[in-house]
């Protein structure tokens, strides 16, 4: 095969120690390898890119290891051009697995250009991903602690979350304290209710009449609290975000323009893809890294149902979770997509196919900087009425017949 780059390097990374093999031009004709090992601690990591760079390397190469990967890459990338290599793209033939042998093929697929980079944003980027990413796991903590809340009550014959929309609520809250506090009467309790809450009164006096103790109220305590300090993190995190996506104003203004994507939506657009769709070939290369495109799979010149690739899911969620906002939208193509799709693929299929809608609109919207443009609720069916007239034009002309179409007014 031939070499594509005289000198490369191949890295394997651990948490404690990374092998470097650089491959050079021998004597011969032949290649010449020569491994080190380094600890993955800063003093040495820049003693290693100090080495790769005396050795006149121009690519190296690394699988992605964890977020092991991260302080290597960072060290490298200003000196030289960095490959971050999907783990299932360098699988090595079994048997004689050794750090070693690792870096030296991954040294030989580089310089061959045997394998392709993956996709990492510039720093900035990075930064925003990781607000977002941390802003994601903080809201999935609110929601298990919710949970947990809601089990304890019920472990407490307390029926309030089949009366509350959620254990979350400030009405809610109120009771909780004051059953903490020691107030065991369920009237007294149901009266805290606030605002629409009130009218649910007679119900919230069955639901809380229970066996609430004071091992109850010691762990409602310690979950309050808990609750309590996500909550705090939300907000703060919240103004940090906000200030972090100032450079990317107008981008968000044109993404919330899509139905069912908010402000949250559009910042992990943002942060997840870097909203330079000029790295992106095509929409459908998005579509793919991001994982809500079909797979494919074709032998024999059969292809046959394939799940969707693995993909980023961060973004993916959002999407997915962008795409059920949309389904409940009025008079909209998404909405019309996904009422179509649902019935017969299921609702789980749906969600996945607008949230691909979704994000080839955005691709677009940011590579040509308008706006989105509804095609409306019913373009799915002109497109199919006209291609069904096309059809039998076509199938007349071919019996010998010259057809004239004169739409009715």
């Amino acid at each position: 095969m031939d070499v594509l780059f005289d000198r490369a390097a191949g890295l394997d990374i651990g948490k404690r120690s990374v092998t470097v093999c650089v491959r050079t031009p021998g004597s011969g004709g032949k290649r010449r390898s020569e491994i080190r090992t380094f600890p993955t601690m800063t003093r040495t990591l820049q003693e290693m890119t100090a080495w790769v760079i005396d050795s006149g390397v121009t690519v190296a190469g690394m699988e992605s290891t964890s977020t092991y990967w991260k302080p290597v890459f960072y060290a490298l990338e200003e000196h030289l051009e960095c490959w971050l290599i999907n783990a299932a793209h360098i699988k090595a033939l079994p048997g004689r697995k050794t750090d070693v042998r690792d870096a030296e093929w991954i040294a030989q697929l580089v310089e061959h250009g045997l394998v392709r980079p993956s996709f990492v944003p510039p720093p900035p980027i990075r930064r925003l991903r990781l607000l977002t990413r941390y802003r994601t796991q903080l809201s999935g903590d609110r929601v298990r602690d919710a949970g947990r809340l809601e089990q304890m009550l019920e472990d407490a014959s307390m029926k309030v979350s089949a009366v509350a929309s959620s254990v979350t609520t400030v009405s809610v809250r109120r009771m909780l304290q004051a059953l903490i506090d020691g107030e065991a009467d369920p009237a007294v309790l149901a009266d805290l209710a606030k605002g629409k809450m009130r009218v649910k009164i007679p119900d919230l006096i069955e639901a809380l009449t229970g066996s609430f103790d004071a091992h109850h109220a010691r762990l409602g305590s310690a979950m309050l609290r808990r609750l309590d300090s996500v909550e705090l993190a939300q907000s703060l995190l919240g103004e940090v975000i906000d200030a972090a996506f100032d450079p990317w104003q107008h981008q968000l203004e044109l993404l919330t323009t899509i139905p069912g994507v908010g402000l949250h939506t559009a910042q992990v657009i943002v942060a997840e893809t870097g909203a330079d769709m000029s790295r992106f070939p095509s929409a459908q290369h998005l579509a793919a890294w991001a994982g809500v495109a079909p797979g494919v799979h074709e032998s024999a010149g059969y292809r046959r149902p394939s799940a969707t690739r693995h993909g980023n899911k961060w973004l993916t969620s959002a999407l997915v979770e962008a795409a059920s906002s949309a389904s409940r939208t009025k008079d909209t193509y998404l909405a019309s997509q996904y009422a179509r799709l649902a019935g017969r693929r299921g609702p789980k299929r749906a969600q996945v196919a607008v949230a691909h809608s979704i994000l080839v609109a955005a691709y677009h919207m940011l590579l040509t900087d308008q706006s989105y443009r509804d095609l409306g609720p019913d373009w799915l069916q002109r497109r199919n009425d006209e291609a069904h007239a096309r059809r039998l034009v076509a199938q007349l002309e071919r019996l010998g017949h010259t057809v004239v179409l004169d739409p009715a007014a």
